[in-house]
């Protein structure tokens, strides 16, 4: 690395961001496990880090974005590895209440995605955020607020008045319970389709900023998957509902997992000497630093998986194989949509690996919790690089930043998730008190996919489509997630086509964008404080 580099690092890794952001990290975790269990969603973190850096850095004095962003890479880290946990390793007591978690085990787990999760986010950063150069809108509204809240003037009071607005609708909505999530139409709701609006600013501020075309091919996917599939056959007296819901969830997640190998076949196997060169050179190619290390560190824990964790060799090379598919479908997702189910990622390996093995059911959960750890990690981290990318930090700054964070947040989401089980019992996760709903899909998932067929068919039209430069990621989320979602997100996109049709001036556009970064920030700054309101006092 040369002295300008190490120069950028040292100005912005420095010993007092890397403080706060250990703090924070410590604070994220414990509240992301509690409320990923207890509410079975997670808000994205980044908006709330990104603010709180800001103000503390710039109450120290002498700051500048980078050192910000540097900082909140480290303090976000955590909270969606403790998400990849609580959204898979619950299923375990779901199934057997009176089963003792194993501290060791479960610190191995979480380690171990992690650190995948690391080596993974270092090889595929480039290609994702310059190369493909998704959209990350996560990403791009934190690197809106920090570059708008830090020049200050009329930008800053439209950013901000936008924030405060959204989030005292949310406040309004969650917390004092005086407005509905979600309007859901009782006709769709009859044939099992959740059908209808969420009352969410942030989900439309995403649809805003990924733009019209990207969101309709989301629509699109919600219409197949409802008024198609679930509403269209039960009508027809093709499929009964449990029938017509396997069918649809199977052909999502085929979609998913097919875009998942195109990425693989197209983008990233072409490309294998410059992305994964680092693995076994000196130079680093396109990865943040020198990675020749990682090929050991990969066989070490195959060794460890392996024996510790009773998966035996060849389950334990399928999850790290895994892990290198579903993290390339997480950051695709992520970029394209704001979306990272990683859960669904950690069932697809899971099932892949029971179906050519015969592991037990809790060692299905161990590999499910290394992926899901990992995607959630390169899930989140791949939108702090998206915004690095635009502010201009340096990406290796953000890389220890994001080791940091991510070791710190993979030890603490263990000791919280283990207090949770000591103090409420196994018999608590699954119940009214931790519904642990991703956990619940996981467990009811280990003996496999419904709709075999579904999920083929599903699989090779995302291959097929991928190669023609469709937009099928976003596709395969709108057949797979509940349609309010999707619909949500296209009066985002349609708000975005009207501004860009109807808006005379470059400064109408921008501040869209301003008012849509605002409108991201202020549900999902909101949603964290709840979250750490509740976790505290629940505690």
């Amino acid at each position: 690395m040369n002295k300008e580099s190490v120069n950028a690092v040292v100005k912005q890794l420095t010993a007092r961001g890397m403080v706060i952001g250990a703090i924070g990290a410590v604070i994220i975790t414990m509240s992301s496990m509690f409320v990923a269990l207890k509410l079975s969603s997670l808000p994205w973190p980044i908006m709330f880090v990104a603010l709180i850096s800001m103000f503390t850095l710039k109450g120290l004095g002498n700051t500048n974005l980078n050192e910000i962003n540097v900082t909140h890479t480290a303090m976000s880290a955590g909270a969606m590895v403790s998400g990849g946990l609580a959204f898979t390793i619950p299923g375990i007591w779901i199934l057997r209440p009176d089963a003792e978690p194993n501290f060791l085990m479960l610190l191995i787990v979480s380690i171990g995605g992690t650190v995948l999760g690391l080596i993974f986010t270092s090889l595929i950063r480039k290609y994702f955020v310059e190369t493909q150069d998704l959209a990350f809108p996560m990403g791009q509204a934190a690197a809106e607020i920090l570059v708008v809240g830090d020049e200050g003037g009329s930008k800053a009071k439209l950013l901000f008045s936008s924030l405060a607005i959204a989030g005292l609708f949310a406040l309004v909505r969650d917390w004092f319970h005086k407005i509905p999530a979600v309007l859901l139409n009782q006709k769709m709701m009859s044939y099992g389709s959740l059908g209808g609006i969420w009352l969410s600013p942030m989900l439309i501020a995403v649809g805003y900023i990924i733009g019209p075309l990207a969101i309709s091919i989301w629509f699109l996917g919600a219409v197949i998957g409802d008024f198609g599939i679930m509403i269209g056959t039960q009508s027809m007296g093709i499929f009964n509902y449990d029938q017509a819901i396997a069918f649809k969830q199977s052909l999502g997640i085929g979609l998913m997992v097919g875009t998942g190998l195109g990425i693989l076949l197209k983008g990233i196997l072409p490309k294998s000497k410059e992305i994964f060169g680092a693995m076994f050179s000196k130079e680093s190619g396109d990865s943040i630093v020198g990675m020749r290390w990682a090929p050991i560190v990969m066989v070490l824990l195959a060794f460890i998986f392996a024996t510790v964790l009773n998966l035996g060799a060849l389950a334990s090379v399928i999850t790290i194989l895994g892990v290198w598919l579903a993290t390339s479908m997480s950051s695709q997702c992520v970029g394209q949509s704001g979306i990272n189910p990683m859960e669904i990622f950690g069932i697809l390996v899971l099932i892949a690996v029971k179906t050519v093995t015969h592991i037990g059911d809790i060692e299905a959960f161990y590999v499910a919790a290394i992926v899901a750890v990992a995607c959630g990690l390169v899930g989140d981290v791949m939108n702090d690089f998206k915004e690095g990318h635009i502010l201009k930090s340096n990406p290796k700054a953000q890389f220890i930043a994001e080791s940091i964070g991510g070791i710190i947040g993979a030890v603490v989401s263990v000791a919280t998730l283990y207090v949770i089980f000591k103090a409420y019992g196994g018999d608590a996760i699954g119940s009214e008190e931790f519904p642990a709903a991703q956990a619940a899909a996981v467990a009811s998932m280990v003996g496999g996919i419904s709709n075999v067929s579904a999920f083929l068919v599903g699989m090779f039209v995302a291959i097929v489509l991928y190669f023609v430069n469709f937009p099928v990621m976003t596709l395969g989320l709108g057949v797979y997630l509940p349609f309010y979602l999707s619909a949500t997100a296209f009066i985002g996109g349609m708000i975005r086509l009207a501004v860009n049709k109807l808006g005379k001036s470059p400064k109408a556009k921008e501040n869209g964008n301003i008012i849509a970064a605002g409108g991201l920030a202020g549900e999902a700054v909101v949603g964290v404080v709840i979250a750490i309101y509740v976790a505290i006092t629940a505690m």
